[in-house]
């Protein structure tokens, strides 16, 4: 960010909608030896700008963002970028987000919670191309994805494609259908068939209890 600094320094890129964080992350991976912040976004539209602005090493992106959601934004930026590791930062649990955001193109997921040196940490991992996981969270991704986990046994929110997961929270945040496709930009009748395949998968008989549900969960 500026004139001087370490050629070796690995770049990174922040995307988080909140100024206050940012600017902590900014002090925190600038004060490391090898690392610097080379841009910041708050929003998905400024960060694919930023990539070219920037040219990252990598990227930590925060999973829930004012104009598209997080997981979306990872399949942009792999869709640019394919080989840029991305490191999620979320205050959301990360039981579940984890699969998600690996399945997205991420490498790992660290609960803002965490604390700076759990970060440190991750960002390093993530940066030589390995998985940043916790430990518990690890053997559960593991089992998934080596097939040993039958899929009937999973949370049926896990179920959910990532179309359905971001409807199901927008639900929870109390969007109206006719909400959620203008945010979406998608059509109400999209939605409402979203909806349905949502109900279904997790059981529920009617819209009002799906209200409910899904507000427990955010």
């Amino acid at each position: 960010m500026t004139s001087g600094q370490q050629p070796n320094r690995k770049r990174v890129l922040i995307v988080d909608d909140h100024p206050i964080t940012r600017s902590g992350l900014v002090q925190l991976i600038n004060s490391q030896p090898d690392l610097e912040v080379c841009g910041e976004a708050g929003n998905a539209a400024n960060a694919l700008s930023a990539l070219d602005a920037c040219d990252p090493d990598l990227a930590i992106v925060d999973i829930t963002l004012p104009d598209k959601n997080g997981l979306e934004l990872i399949k942009d930026i792999r869709a640019l970028r394919p080989g840029l590791p991305i490191l999620v930062i979320s205050m959301h649990e990360e039981s579940l987000y984890a699969e998600r955001v690996l399945r997205a193109g991420a490498r790992g997921y660290v609960m803002k919670r965490e604390g700076g040196e759990k970060l440190m940490q991750a960002i390093r991992q993530v940066a030589k191309g390995k998985i940043s996981l916790s430990e518990r969270m690890s053997g559960q991704i593991l089992e998934l994805f080596s097939g040993r986990e039958p899929r009937r046994q999973r949370s049926r929110i896990e179920q959910l494609s990532d179309r359905e997961f971001e409807v199901f929270e927008l639900i929870g945040a109390g969007l109206s259908a006719r909400e959620i496709a203008a945010k979406l930009h998608l059509s109400a009748k999209t939605v409402q068939a979203h909806r349905a395949n949502i109900m279904r998968k997790l059981q529920v008989k009617s819209v009002s209890k799906l209200v409910s549900y899904s507000a427990r969960w955010m």
